[in-house]
């Protein structure tokens, strides 16, 4: 479907629209010094004026010089909360009047929500974890009920920031499929010292989405205006302030798990978890089983976990992974290698979150394009050893000139 055209005041229609349809809306605002999701109940709550300063380890909240209502990249909070939440109840029991016990299955029957202003990279992240949860034999029922009551409502980056990779790993900064409808904000200059409107592109990336078409309003957008949103798509791809080189990187770390440079990070690790929890793909779990003193009651509930935790590794007699090095190495080494095995894909999206949220300011691409180029190197010597003398040839060569 054609490019349209929106005026600021189709945001107002889109939520009414939505709401209308049963939609519970969560989108970004602000909240403690960040912005992070939450629910919605009007445009005003939109960060407006406001972006995000981030590197390695730091987050501050910055004062805009006009009235964008998506002029952020991604903060703390990714949507998979919503999706996989961060404790969910599988099944309680009650004992009952003989003495037994009454196994009661939970309900999957969660409200219908629709995300607003969900970047590329972290719809990219839901594809991912599509594939992790109903992509197998074995489907998780809740996150299959959340997700097809989701109403996704993306929003493409035009500003990148400090700790984004997103164009490295080819999920950003234009989503290109998986959502119901995709705006890329346009923000013209000042005139006069007014501020003016923002304005959308608009995109229908489904039926859903193209149902709510007649309620928005808005016009067909004109090829120099289309061309104006490539344009700053396009410099947004070259104004990442992270890069990693994926050629190759699957191997390079399955050949490294022995590289001294692992030592590095793990030396500033706290262990905290900080980046598994942040990151929009991760899915590690661990199950608590719990009853009362009585014995009337009990409940098994999933709760999220982390390669960084001891007890994720543990088996019959201990865990498998007991010192930060080789915690540190499985987490990076699947996220960025194994997890194409298992699903795929790559488990990195490059939205730059476990990079910000680092007490540690540890910084993945840094570190793994350290332990390639290093894999690289060592491959290039042994390459080295092995090859023929130009001058004298291999053995086997000189022997049959002599012959």
């Amino acid at each position: 479907m054609a490019v349209r055209r929106l005026e600021a005041a189709a945001l107002d229609a889109l939520f009414g629209a939505l709401r209308r349809r049963g939609y519970t809306l969560v989108g970004p605002t602000l909240h403690d010094g960040a912005i992070v999701y939450d629910e919605l109940t009007g445009t005003a709550e939109l960060p407006i004026g406001w972006t995000e300063v981030q590197d390695a380890g730091h987050y501050r909240l910055a004062r805009r010089d006009d009235d964008a209502r998506f002029g952020y990249t991604v903060g703390p909070y990714a949507w998979k909360r919503h999706l996989h939440p961060p404790a969910l109840r599988l099944w309680r029991a009650e004992r009952d009047a003989e003495g037994g016990f009454e196994l009661l299955d939970e309900p999957h029957d969660p409200p219908k929500v629709a995300f607003i202003g969900v970047r590329p990279c972290d719809v990219a992240a839901i594809a991912i974890q599509d594939r992790v949860f109903t992509g197998g034999a074995h489907v998780d029922p809740d996150y299959q009920a959340r997700r097809e009551r989701a109403f996704i409502v993306a929003v493409n980056c035009t500003e990148p920031g400090g700790t984004c990779f997103c164009a490295s790993m080819g999920t950003g900064p234009e989503a290109r499929d998986g959502y119901d409808l995709a705006l890329t904000e346009i923000i013209a200059p000042a005139r006069n010292g007014q501020r003016a409107e923002p304005s959308y592109l608009l995109e229908v990336g489904s039926e859903r989405g193209e149902q709510l078409l007649a309620e928005l309003g808005g016009r067909p957008a004109r090829g120099d205006e289309v061309a104006d949103g490539e344009r700053r798509l396009a410099e947004a791809a070259g104004r990442m302030g992270r890069a990693l080189d994926t050629r190759g990187l699957a191997d390079a770390l399955r050949r490294s798990l022995d590289n001294s440079r692992w030592d590095e990070p793990a030396a500033r690790c706290l262990a905290c978890g900080n980046c598994t929890l942040a990151c929009p793909t991760c899915f590690c779990n661990t199950v608590e089983d719990t009853t009362d003193l009585t014995g009337a009651f009990a409940e098994r509930t999933r709760r999220w976990d982390s390669c960084f935790t001891q007890d994720l590794s543990y088996i019959h007699g201990g865990p498998v992974r007991v010192s930060l090095k080789s915690r540190y190495r499985q987490w990076a080494t699947h996220k960025l290698g194994t997890w194409q095995e298992q699903f795929g894909t790559s488990g990195c999206v490059g939205c730059g979150r476990c990079i910000t949220w680092c007490p540690a300011a540890i910084d993945l691409t840094e570190e793994v394009a350290a332990i390639a180029a290093s894999a690289q190197a060592r491959a290039s010597r042994r390459q080295a050893r092995v090859a023929p003398s130009p001058e004298r040839g291999t053995e086997a060569g000189d022997a049959a000139a002599t012959r």
